[in-house]
């Protein structure tokens, strides 16, 4: 259900977004320029249309699919009658300290770890660690 009041959401702005998250991180870091910097200005720039292709190999064909990007704080194992047990308040421990980095997964598969930034009351991750191409490809065969 959507309130009647909210506005449908327009066309997302990813320079407008990009450019506000790398101040925030610049206020963040307090530091003139920040690592966001380098990533912004590397990351590349969608406008709604896909990459000429370039030839036989061409990863623009699955530049549009989509994936499912999730952070991990920690897991837990607890027996199915803790689970029932569980109500509103309750303290669920998970295996991962307060301060390490989180798991970034795409897909299930770790690709990197973070660690959690807030900017205008919205959570962001910041990517500390990225897996490396080989590292993923060994842990999938382990799979």
């Amino acid at each position: 259900m959507t309130n009647e009041n909210e506005t449908p959401p327009g066309p997302v702005d990813e320079q407008a977004l990009a450019d506000e998250w790398a101040q925030a991180l610049q206020e963040q870091t307090g530091s003139g320029k920040s690592d966001s910097d380098d990533v912004f200005a590397s990351a590349p720039q969608f406008d709604g249309a896909a990459p000429a292709p370039t030839g036989n190999n061409d990863i623009s064909m699955v530049l549009d699919i989509p994936v499912t990007l999730s952070v991990e704080l920690g897991r837990t194992k607890v027996p199915i009658k803790y689970i029932l047990q569980l109500a509103q308040g309750s303290i669920v421990e998970l295996d991962a300290l307060a301060g390490e980095p989180m798991d970034v997964l795409v897909n299930g598969y770790l690709i990197a770890q973070g660690e959690v930034v807030v900017v205008n009351e919205k959570f962001g991750i910041r990517l500390t660690d990225i897996v490396t191409p080989s590292e993923r490809l060994r842990r999938l065969s382990k799979h």
